[in-house]
């Protein structure tokens, strides 16, 4: 008999954790997430866990320190709870873009955070499009690495969009775009740019046809929105008939908003991985949801199952 699941969350996006919990028809788990009066963080979990097989939903996006901690925090408090097994579930995980030593005397933060989530107590990380697919190998305890391409492929399919483009903003993104021209049955074109000094870079070329065509500008993150809005507005000067704009997380800090909508762009298209608030939306925004995605996946985990299977499934948004 397989051991009790249950699903804790934090504060990062209870909204997501909620659903995931209406797709499994299960409970979210009681548990209190507080902040004491000097900021440090209290948790408590309130019901018994011991022998339980645990899932934590937490993505640690802004505010990512709290969120961090959060997540750390509770995977203890569960490990000294007596939980049989804990499994991080980060469906986006912060601290990604930070995974090499680029220059001197920098940390590889992604390293440091793959061994605190470790460290806490974590058995296993159940992620979604991490920025570098390689940061699996940051952990030293199993990750299953999920895309959120179904959801969103999906949905670009259901709009019958004629004579597309998926177009990838930069060099980088090439190969994500190139997988979802090929789901697609769409061209690829990729804008290539270069960096004229550290805040810069200028557009070269576009490799690829986009005049009179309808273009998708595809990325993992909307982050400060400076790289798809710029690549937004070339293929739109070369000639583009509509663009959309998709990406996976929407982090949309800084000035993500006011670039968005300024931007030649008819829809942007995210996920639900990190919580978008009202006041945080740019006007044409449209949020589809990862919680079939990651129910199923938990289910499979839980059950000893192949999560693999799940990219070839259809999931509605």
């Amino acid at each position: 008999m397989r051991n009790q699941m249950k699903l804790f969350t934090g504060h990062a996006n209870r909204d997501l954790a909620k659903r995931i919990c209406d797709h499994l028809g299960v409970p979210l788990g009681d548990a209190q997430v507080e902040p004491f009066a000097d900021g440090e963080v209290r948790i408590k979990v309130e019901e018994d866990v011991r022998g339980a097989d645990v899932f934590v939903v937490q993505p640690t996006c802004p505010p990512v320190n709290d969120n961090l901690m959060q997540l750390v925090l509770l995977i203890d408090a569960l490990r000294r709870a007596s939980a049989e097994r804990i499994t991080a579930v980060i469906p986006y995980f912060g601290y990604a873009r930070q995974d090499r030593k680029d220059e001197g005397r920098v940390p590889i933060s992604a390293k440091y955070v793959a061994n605190m989530i470790t460290g806490a107590g974590a058995h296993r990380v159940l992620a979604l499009d991490l920025h570098a697919a390689q940061l699996q190998g940051f952990f030293d305890i199993p990750v299953d690495h999920l895309y959120a391409s179904p959801v969103l492929t999906r949905y670009f399919h259901r709009q019958k969009i004629e004579d597309l483009t998926v177009v990838a903003p930069d060099v980088g993104s090439s190969k994500l775009a190139r997988g979802y021209a090929k789901r697609l049955g769409a061209g690829l074109a990729i804008v290539d740019k270069r960096r004229v000094s550290d805040s810069k870079t200028k557009v070269m070329h576009v490799i690829g046809e986009v005049k009179d065509r309808n273009v998708l500008i595809l990325d993992d993150m909307i982050s400060t929105a400076g790289s798809i809005t710029e690549a937004a507005k070339v293929v739109h000067d070369l000639g583009a008939k509509s663009i959309i704009l998709g990406a996976t997380h929407p982090v949309l800090c800084g000035p993500a908003i006011e670039r968005l909508d300024r931007a030649p762009v008819q829809q942007v298209v995210v996920t639900d991985s990190i919580p978008v608030p009202e006041d945080r939306r740019p006007k044409q925004l449209k949020v589809l949801s990862v919680a079939r995605l990651l129910g199923e996946a938990i289910l499979r985990i839980h059950h000893a199952e192949s999560v693999s299977r799940l990219f070839e499934m259809d999931f509605e948004d």
